[in-house]
């Protein structure tokens, strides 16, 4: 029997695309269908507690739509989840939305906790992509006994922000409120600092993660329309479409306050000039980041070009009294800023 060599690359191509749909990485049906299977009651319970302390905090109403849409399940469902975080006293329906009661936001700050803390662990100590770090952390939070999660923050020297710039609440459940606008919030000549990045959807934060953004950067907006956000992040001009800018939140602040001295890579600092470390880019992981740390380049530490090596490639840092040879790929992961301060010390 013949078969028609079209007819064949036909059949192959929908075999072919009947496996990406069911296998592929992350979004595969074949996943969801795996982690539907193995989202336990307590998981959805936890979801739901993080969701509505999410709308809470800022400042949206909680309901049963919302938190059949957050968690990705019926309507039906999310009317038997409410009714079980009712029973077990974790929330009360008011006849607007679904409040906390206190201990259900205790038990919501502790999960958040452990999720943003997880967070960053795998920016500051593994290879794991920043696209990655949601959907582990996601994992992790519903694994961890409050004693493990405390352990973790103590080994890590109770940071106080996870990597996206969202602030990490106390053992006590402290938490400090919201600030920031949408960049698209600002107006063309406006000028601020990013104190948060939003990481999902994933697609849109790795747009943000490629474009090497981070918290703490200082950002001007240039220009917006329907179709592109201009802005330049410490002297380096971006375009991104509104749907992803949207996801930048800025701090706003008068270019006066900011100053004249914007934070750059420490490869851009001409030798004999001082600066003070503001962060090792986010885009820096795993090992490299560790031994950066390591050498005492963490936020507020000063730092001198001192020699540059042949073709300036590497060159020989001052930090704390000892001397350090950095080469322009890891310098170019560490962001500084200048003073008037800095200037000729």
């Amino acid at each position: 029997m013949i078969v028609d060599p079209a007819v064949a690359l036909l059949l192959f191509s929908l075999g072919t695309g009947a496996l990406l749909l069911l296998f592929w990485p992350r979004r595969g049906l074949a996943l969801r269908i795996m982690r539907l299977l193995q989202m336990t009651e307590r998981v959805r319970l936890e979801d739901a507690l993080k969701h509505l302390y999410n709308c809470e905090y800022e400042e949206r109403v909680g309901t049963i739509d919302s938190l059949a849409g957050a968690l990705e399940i019926s309507r039906a469902l999310a009317v038997r989840l409410v009714g079980r975080l009712e029973a077990l006293e974790l929330i009360r329906s008011d006849g607007h939305g679904l409040p906390l009661t206190e201990a259900g936001r205790d038990y919501a700050l502790r999960i958040l906790r452990t999720h943003r803390l997880w967070e960053r662990y795998l920016a500051d100590r593994t290879n794991v992509s920043p696209a990655d770090w949601h959907d582990e952390a996601e994992q992790r939070e519903h694994t961890m006994a409050r004693a493990e999660t405390e352990e973790l923050a103590a080994r890590m020297g109770h940071p106080v922000y996870d990597p996206h710039g969202d602030p990490i609440p106390t053992a006590d459940g402290e938490l400090p409120p919201s600030s920031g606008v949408a960049l698209t919030a600002m107006q063309p000549g406006e000028t601020g600092t990013i104190v948060h990045l939003e990481d999902e959807p994933r697609e849109v934060f790795e747009q943000l993660v490629a474009a090497e953004l981070a918290p703490l950067q200082h950002v001007e907006l240039l220009d917006v329309s329907p179709e592109l956000v201009r802005f330049s992040v410490d002297g380096v001009e971006h375009e991104l479409e509104p749907v992803a800018a949207t996801n930048i939140t800025v701090l706003p602040m008068p270019r006066a306050e900011i100053g004249v001295w914007p934070s750059e890579k420490l490869s851009l600092l001409p030798a004999g000039e001082s600066a003070t470390v503001v962060q090792v880019s986010p885009s820096c992981q795993g090992p490299q980041r560790r031994r950066l740390l390591d050498l005492g380049l963490v936020p507020g530490t000063r730092i001198t070009a001192e020699l540059e090596g042949a073709l300036s490639d590497p060159v020989a840092y001052r930090i704390r009294g000892a001397l350090i040879a950095l080469r322009k790929q890891q310098a170019d992961m560490v962001i500084v800023t200048r003073s008037a301060a800095d200037d000729g010390a």
